[in-house]
């Protein structure tokens, strides 16, 4: 798992979203994957909502992600449920020495998700970020575990400075959603359909060419 397959072809696409409160690293956990570079962990994150596309191989599978971060706008406002349509992974991230971060999941974001997502089988995770601040740790990784087990969720500790579990995260996530049908099979018709698009437009293109 990991390596690139690279932007030409791909089996499945799908859409996975990053949430939790501002400043938990959500920004330098998206570039830290993307980049295969480590993320400096002071990132500002942009305004609106930002998106970043990765390749990657899972299993024998080529995937597109398409990874939406809420970035600056998030926090205790409710985001549209647009940002939550469609989407087949959604990863709960808050920061381990900051213990408002791990209340507001339970108490803002699994409200959200229940509220506004579309696909009922979309895979979650949560995410405890920043474990290289070990020393600063004001949430443990059992009380972490026990609310992933509560939501029904996968879990992780990750670093985006240090890398560590960055690309575990989104490859654990990717091959869950590869194992649920509704799922596998909905990213594959994205891929289809993107895929039909495309040749009906490069047709178009050579039939204009033609006739000038």
């Amino acid at each position: 798992m990991g390596s690139s397959p690279g932007t030409s072809s791909y089996d499945c696409s799908f859409k996975v979203l990053l949430i939790g409160d501002s400043a938990v690293g959500k920004s330098s956990l998206l570039v830290s994957f993307v980049s295969a570079a480590p993320a400096d962990d002071d990132i500002s994150p942009t305004i609106g909502v930002d998106f970043k596309i990765k390749f990657l191989t899972v299993g024998d599978k080529k995937l597109k992600l398409t990874i939406w971060d809420t970035a600056g706008q998030e926090r205790f406002r409710t985001i549209t449920s647009s940002y939550y349509r469609g989407a087949h992974g959604i990863i709960l991230v808050y920061d381990v020495t900051k213990r408002q971060s791990f209340t507001n999941l339970a108490d803002v974001w699994a409200k959200e998700i229940e509220l506004h997502s579309t696909n009922k089988e979309c895979i979650k995770m949560l995410v405890g970020n920043k474990v290289d601040k070990d020393e600063e740790r004001l949430v443990t990784r059992e009380e972490g575990l026990a609310f992933a087990q509560e939501c029904g969720c996968l879990f992780l500790e990750s670093s985006a400075k240090t890398r560590e579990n960055v690309e575990k995260c989104f490859e654990e996530l990717a091959l869950k959603i590869l194992e649920v049908p509704s799922l596998s099979e909905e990213g594959s018709s994205v891929v289809k359909r993107n895929s039909l698009k495309q040749k009906q437009e490069n047709n178009a293109k050579l039939g204009g060419g033609c006739c000038q």
